[in-house]
């Protein structure tokens, strides 16, 4: 099988991903180096080294390829149309134009979704109640992701509701982060929401300390994000997707085709706070909410 990632091979939250995957199949019986080869391949948050893998694994001819997130995703669906795939990190896999259906996938490509467009709000809430001086929302996103965009109207539509202005911006890279939080904090009362994507992966350290930097409270969709230095975070526990997604690699080596295999959606979301950061920004995050995390960050 093919293994293609966002991230480098020596990111912790990749290894984590792929030692997910690992486990979940040697549960099945499947053994690496015994009865079945993982030719992993590490995109690095690079568009052209993801496109170019994705086009060597598909020209390898495995006989399934694990590809994740959308970024990379898109460029393994360009490469084949007829490889079995499956995902464990997408967000609106039909209005993506990946799946048909979540019941009915219909070609060669299913898996496991982690959100849906939704959960944006719940990002803005979640940003007032630790921070409710916040007035103003930059919402970072790459649209190298095909979804990431679809996240603003639930993000706008929230803000209006809590009296937040929201402005989006468009970031490719590094050099764009940094000057898209340094203006945006240039007036007071601001908070951050970074959108989850292969570029913030990549660079969470960078985006947490910035936010930091300039003082302003953040939220993301993933626990990796307050792991390092982010203020909070409420979504899918993504790694839990590739543990699952061996599930379908398993069937799909069995002779199941990804067709028939429907979508799966997470069953339930975790919210994760770093109190180191809070302290930071002079935030007192309150009981209530603490009562509800699933992981605090000290």
């Amino acid at each position: 099988m093919g293994f293609l990632a966002s991230t480098s091979d020596t990111d912790p939250e990749g290894q984590a991903r792929v030692a997910a995957l690992r486990q979940g199949l040697q549960d099945l019986g499947w053994i690496e180096n015994r009865n079945i080869l993982i030719d992993c391949r590490w995109g690095g948050g690079d568009p052209n080294r993801v496109r170019a893998y994705a086009a060597e694994l598909v020209a390898s001819k495995p006989d399934v390829i694990l590809a994740s997130p959308s970024s990379v995703l898109a460029a393994v669906q360009r490469a084949t149309r007829t490889i079995p795939v499956v995902f464990a990190q997408l967000v609106d896999p039909v209005g993506s134009g990946f799946v048909a259906s979540l019941a009915h996938p219909g070609g060669n490509i299913t898996g496991f979704a982690d959100f849906e467009f939704g959960i944006g709000a719940k990002w803005l809430e979640l940003l007032k109640q630790i921070a409710p001086p916040v007035t103003r929302a930059a919402v970072i996103y790459d649209p190298f992701t095909p979804a990431a965009s679809g996240f603003l109207p639930m993000i706008e539509a929230a803000g209006r509701l809590a009296g937040i202005e929201v402005f989006p911006y468009s970031v490719r890279e590094a050099a764009d982060l940094e000057r898209a939080i340094r203006g945006f904090a240039t007036e007071p009362n601001g908070g951050l929401i970074a959108v989850p994507s292969a570029l913030i992966a990549n660079k969470r350290d960078l985006v947490s300390s910035l936010a930091l930097r300039h003082r302003l409270p953040s939220v993301s969709g993933f626990r990796y994000y307050p792991a390092n230095g982010g203020l909070a975070s409420y979504g899918v526990d993504n790694i839990s997707l590739y543990k699952r997604a061996a599930s379908y690699i398993d069937r799909i080596l069995k002779g199941e085709h990804p067709s028939n295999l429907p979508v799966q959606l997470p069953d339930r979301y975790q919210l994760v706070i770093n109190l180191k950061t809070a302290k930071a920004l002079g935030l007192e995050v309150p009981p209530q909410l603490l009562a509800s995390v699933d992981e605090v960050i000290e």
